[in-house]
Order: C-alpha cells, then structure tokens, then sequence
C-alpha cells in the first residue's frame, strides 16, 4: 500500500575548493535524493564538479546546479548589491557550468536551488526571484525550481510555467512570516536531532511549522534540506532518514516534466 505522504531529501554539496576540503559528501549520499552541488561562485571548483556528479551518479541521487553570489571568501552568505541583470548572467553562467559536467558524465540537471544569500534575497525580492526563474526557464526549462516554501522564489517560477519544490529545513528555525531565521540572530539554528525530527515531520504531515515567536505558519513541504557542511551532519541525515522510514514517510526525488 503506497503511503500519502512522500518527500525528497536534498543536501547541499559539492562545496570543497582546491586544496580545501568541507563537507562529507560521500558519506551523505546515501542518505539524501538530491544534491545541490556548487558552481564555483560561493564554493566549488571545476575538478570537484565532475567528481560531485559522479558521486551522484553513483549513488542514484538527483543532480541539481546550487548558484550562489560570487563570494568565496563569505561562502556566499553575504548579500552583495546586483542587479536583476547581473543575477540572471551569473545563474546561467553557473547553471551551464554543471549541466556541462552532467551531460559529460551521462547524467542530466534535475533541478537548480540558489545558495545561501542569494536564496534569502531572492525569496523576499521579486526582481531577484524573476531573473533567477528566467535563467532555469532559458537554459533548462524542464528543470525543478528549488526555494523557500512560499516565497516570491517560488511565485516567479510558477508564473514563468516552471515546476517549483517547496523547500523547508530541519536545523533552520522560522519567522511569522514564514522566512528563516537569520544566521546573524540566535536561536537561528537546531542543533538537537530530535526537535530536528518532529519538526519536519510535522511540516510534511501538518503542513504546518512554529515560528520563533510561538505560532504556527502555513508551509508546504516538498523537499527538505539538510545541511552537508555542519559538525554533525551525517549523523543528523541517518537520524532523519530512519525517522522518516518509521512514520511511513516515502523519500524520493521529485520527477521532472517529461518533453
């Protein structure tokens, strides 16, 4: 009997660059059903793309493009002041990079999920949101928008006709507004497994979430982050996983539009 409740786990990868390593990307595969893999702005470089995406193939995990602002000092978790204009050219620049590596490697682009900053900015900014759906409608229309679950991220991509995942996160708390939590604030993060765990089932099950200031907010939850470059994460992605199994939870990726 097929269960009424399904949803895709995704991890942010990919995000070593030269001789610097972050992350446990080969041990989180197997836990998660798609990875948002660097493009070299915020993280990343070319060599550790390809090996990325071949760990994905490896794993059966769904490949997507994660564009982020060209910081890699800040790890593209500094807003920077671009334009509309320069957001679209540096999302088909970083969406054309890793589709490249995909297609070199026999697989294809799934989806795309805008990193850190450039996320955030987009889920509130409507020019932002409209380049960034622009720039997956021009290069890869049948591929997923991720974003923030009811964000104006999520709104443009519907009205340019491209399929959206709702996302939500498991060790990110939430504004009334629906908005995560700024980084810079406390309380910002949930650092214990099991708060982890009952919150994102309640989202998947309930539709609901409890903000910072004690009340619910409505929010759909197609797809649920879990974070690759924390202390503990591949111990909070088996946790989850199991949780998830336990509560008749089905994970899996989400399929694209068929041309």
């Amino acid at each position: 009997m097929s269960t009424p409740f399904s949803v895709d786990l995704n991890c942010d990868l990919g995000e070593s660059f030269g001789a610097y390593r972050m992350g446990n990307d080969e041990q989180l595969l197997p836990y998660v059903t798609s990875a948002n893999i660097a493009c070299g702005f915020h993280a990343g470089d070319p060599s550790v793309m390809r090996k990325t995406v071949q760990l994905c193939l490896q794993h059966n995990v769904a490949i997507g493009a994660h564009p982020g602002l060209p910081d890699l000092v800040g790890f593209g978790r500094r807003e920077m002041a671009v334009t509309p204009e320069e957001v679209y050219d540096m999302t088909v620049y970083q969406i054309g990079a890793l589709q490249a590596f995909a297609q070199a490697e026999g697989g294809t682009l799934h989806h795309v999920k805008p990193h850190g900053a450039l996320y955030n900015m987009a889920a509130t900014n409507i020019n932002l949101a409209e380049a960034i759906a622009e720039a997956i409608y021009k290069v890869k229309p049948e591929a997923i928008l991720y974003g923030l679950a009811g964000s104006e991220l999520m709104k443009a991509g519907i009205r340019l006709g491209l399929q959206t995942a709702n996302e939500v996160f498991a060790d990110r708390t939430y504004q009334q507004n629906g908005t995560l939590t700024s980084r810079k604030l406390p309380n910002a993060l949930i650092i214990d497994h099991e708060a982890a765990v009952q919150q994102v089932i309640r989202m998947i099950k309930e539709g609901k979430v409890r903000s910072l200031q004690g009340q619910d907010v409505g929010i759909q939850a197609d797809t649920v982050c879990i974070h690759g470059d924390g202390l503990h994460a591949l111990e909070f992605a088996s946790h989850i996983r199991a949780a998830l199994r336990i509560e008749g939870i089905a994970v899996a990726a989400k399929e694209t539009p068929r041309g």
